[in-house]
């Protein structure tokens, strides 16, 4: 069974068949919001900061780090946002970028093992990405689509995935260490878009044995009520050998749904996980060792 180990300077953290479903934090990302973009070309921080503490809290066990804004020195602002982040919350990240040489500023700073995001089948993005994570010995994502852009049908997307982990192997990346984003297509386009990636999943697990992730609100993209799509879709997902997913941890109901999912695949031993997060708190004045206001109201009346 598959085990991409990622790993913080201090904590390690397990995306795997047989253990919870791993929930990676999207908000460290300026991508359609102004003021975020802004702040990052100010070298301005303080939402980096206020996110990764937010999501961590709120369940997250990997923040995806993004810091993309036009005209900006990305790279740069990837080497001072990295360390900063590790130095407030102790769970690995994922790196992400476009930009080989962010890719590589951040993983320079980086204390730990992270996952790299991302690589496609396109061969001059393979021939930049995967000796990079060789060097680094990190863990990537893996897109499937290719110079000919994404296919609509999901056995094309598997082949585009074998030749990725069929390429990254050439580079002595294990396939464990290549986590796959089948793509998942928008449902109000692609009418099949659901039972399309649960087939494709089924096929990554038992064929290749490789991780799985995706941005898992892009199949309720142009839906109104958008978190409640995603907030059923994520157990389902997580139900059909999904691994992982970049979600937003903040969104209401999210995070129960995914760990109920655990409890019901056997990926949360005793209960313990949930148990831990939700057993009901004791009122004021309760509890402890049966003192006086537990036994004032389980005693017997008297006539």
């Amino acid at each position: 069974m598959a085990r991409t180990i990622l790993a913080s300077a201090t904590k390690e953290h397990v995306i795997g068949f047989d253990d919870a479903f791993t929930m990676i934090g999207e908000r460290i990302n300026p991508t359609g919001r102004k003021l975020f973009s802004k702040e990052l070309k100010e070298h301005n921080y303080w939402r980096v900061e206020k996110e990764a503490i937010a999501q961590v809290e709120a369940g997250a066990q990997v923040l995806d780090v993004n810091v993309g804004v036009p005209l900006a020195d990305e790279p740069k602002i990837m080497s001072e946002v990295i360390p900063l982040i590790q130095s407030l919350v102790d769970v690995p990240l994922c790196i992400d970028s476009s930009i080989m040489d962010a890719l590589e500023e951040g993983l320079k700073v980086y204390k730990g093992r992270p996952l790299l995001n991302s690589t496609t089948a396109e061969e001059e993005v393979m021939e930049r990405i995967l000796p990079l994570v060789a060097k680094y010995d990190c863990a990537v994502v893996a897109i499937s689509n290719d110079d000919t852009g994404i296919s609509e049908d999901p056995d094309v997307r598997f082949e585009v995935a074998k030749r990725i982990v069929n390429r990254a192997s050439d580079y002595g990346i294990k396939p464990e260490d290549v986590v796959v984003d089948p793509l998942v297509m928008p449902i109000g386009a692609v009418n099949n878009a659901g039972k399309d990636v649960f087939r494709m999943l089924h096929r990554l697990r038992n064929e290749l044995g490789v991780n799985t992730t995706c941005g898992a609100s892009n199949v309720a993209f142009g839906l109104p009520n958008r978190h409640t799509i995603n907030n059923a879709f994520l157990p389902m997902l997580s139900c059909s050998g999904m691994t992982s997913a970049i979600v937003n941890v903040l969104d209401d109901g999210l995070v129960p749904a995914v760990r109920a999912a655990d409890i019901l695949n056997g990926n949360d031993a005793d209960c313990s996980n949930w148990i831990q997060n939700y057993r009901p708190k004791p009122a004021a004045g309760e509890g402890g060792r049966g003192g006086r206001a537990g036994r004032r109201g389980g005693g017997r009346r008297r006539g």
